[in-house]
């Protein structure tokens, strides 16, 4: 990893390649996507069995394309105890932090005669996608935990998710012991960008929905983008990102450790390390490079940390803090004295972690808060993934005749400034 001294022309260059790194899609990737999203539609089943057997497993057809209640049933037989141990803590902890989110609808009489209010309620439908991850040999159960239970807090009735088979033309156990916990009945065998437009548009057997959330690949995120307005989505997800502020109380074990866990997620992820001290830099280098060895995703992580990884030494903590809100990182660990105390000044972040107890692997599977985070710099005007993504606002107004006479000639006069006669005219008619 490189060393840099911020505010420098050389540091300033990585920052500007870390903003600007995007997602990276092709034309060719856009091509792609849109044949698949346009087969899906005029061919339903067909077409999502056809690229599931070309893709992930030869195996699955439109008789199986979803997965039966014995399959589930199996799968929880399957799976070890301590699994559904962890599993329950973290889905307890996770819908018990989704509760605080719930809004309530409301009603007000801010002038004599005048009643607004608003309706919030769940939609009908959501999708949740989980990626297959190494063809389900290595099964992202967080992501379902993390899409699917807010909509179920919201109250959403209908849950429908989708994830590529395994070779074997079966869901990974873990994938539907989760499911199961969490109370999703309706699980499809598909993944990439055609389970995406099955999903939006509906087929035989997926049905459409109003909602779809959840990580993916390129594909993934693409179709996400493209059926966008079609149906609702979480966000457009580019690479994971870390950024740790530490001082010279932090330990350099952690800090490396916190860097590589992000780094190990993509080629294209970005860790980046912002100190005001010059030894925590050298240590966390060394140990960088020490940890790197031990891991199974050794080439994803170094190249992530060649390209996108950094240590940056700062003049103090509050240029680091300026520095992050610059970067609007994904994930911000604060590893410092008194990290509270710096709150105040941080106004973007996906999500913050405080102190050397807190690292961003416990807000991945079992804090609580959701893991669906802004990358990208979207932490400059996006949230995380929430229950409000799976409710919808209805206004309510009501006028009586008093108070509609009372604020009409007012209406007309703005209705004819912007020369819209009709509506003034819906208001006169009244008079």
């Amino acid at each position: 990893m490189e060393i840099l001294h911020y505010p420098s022309d050389t540091a300033e260059k990585k920052v500007l390649e870390t903003i600007e790194r995007g997602l990276g899609f092709t034309e060719q990737d856009h091509d792609d996507v849109n044949t698949y999203i346009e087969a899906v539609k005029k061919n339903g089943d067909k077409a999502v069995c056809y690229y599931t057997n070309k893709f992930d497993s030869k195996y699955v057809t439109q008789q199986s394309l979803k997965v039966y209640p014995s399959e589930i049933k199996e799968a929880c037989q399957n799976v070890d105890k301590k699994f559904l141990k962890a599993l329950d803590r973290a889905a307890t902890q996770i819908e018990s932090f989704h509760l605080k989110q719930n809004q309530n609808s409301w009603i007000d009489t801010p002038r004599e005669g005048v009643m607004l209010g608003q309706m919030v309620k769940p939609v009908d439908a959501a999708g949740i996608y989980a990626p297959g991850a190494k063809g389900g040999r290595t099964p992202l159960v967080s992501s379902i935990l993390m899409g699917a239970i807010p909509a179920k807090v919201a109250g959403v009735k209908s849950l429908s998710l989708v994830t590529p088979p395994m070779e074997n033309g079966k869901i990974n156990p873990y994938m539907l012991a989760t499911a199961k916990r969490i109370g999703i009945d309706n699980v499809f065998k598909a993944g990439s960008a055609w389970a995406i437009a099955a999903l939006a548009y509906g087929t035989e057997t997926i049905p459409k929905v109003d909602v779809i959330v959840g990580p993916g690949n390129v594909y993934v995120t693409l179709a996400k983008k493209i059926v966008s307005g079609q149906v609702g989505i979480d966000m457009i997800a580019g690479p994971s990102e870390i950024i740790i502020i530490a001082d010279n109380d932090a330990d350099p074990n952690y800090i490396a450790a916190d860097l590589l866990s992000q780094a190990e997620h993509d080629v294209m992820a970005s860790a980046i390390l912002i100190t005001d001290s010059e030894d925590i830099a050298n240590r966390t280098k060394i140990k960088v490079m020490e940890q790197l060895e031990k891991l199974s995703r050794k080439n994803i992580a170094l190249k992530s940390i060649q390209d996108f990884g950094a240590i940056m030494i700062v003049p103090d903590i509050n240029t680091a803090i300026e520095l992050s809100n610059r970067l609007a990182p994904e994930h911000l660990e604060l590893i410092v004295k008194k990290a509270f105390d710096y709150i105040g000044k941080i106004n973007n972040a996906g999500a913050i972690f405080l102190g050397p107890y807190s690292p961003e692997p416990m807000g991945d599977y079992i804090a609580g808060p959701n893991h669906v985070l802004p990358t990208a710099g979207t932490a400059r005007f996006s949230s995380a993934l929430s229950v409000e993504n799976f409710t919808k606002k209805t206004n309510l107004i009501q006028y009586s005749k008093k108070a509609f006479e009372k604020e009409a000639d007012d209406v007309i006069t703005l209705a004819e400034v912007e020369g819209l006669d009709g509506h003034a005219n819906s208001v006169k008619i009244r008079r």
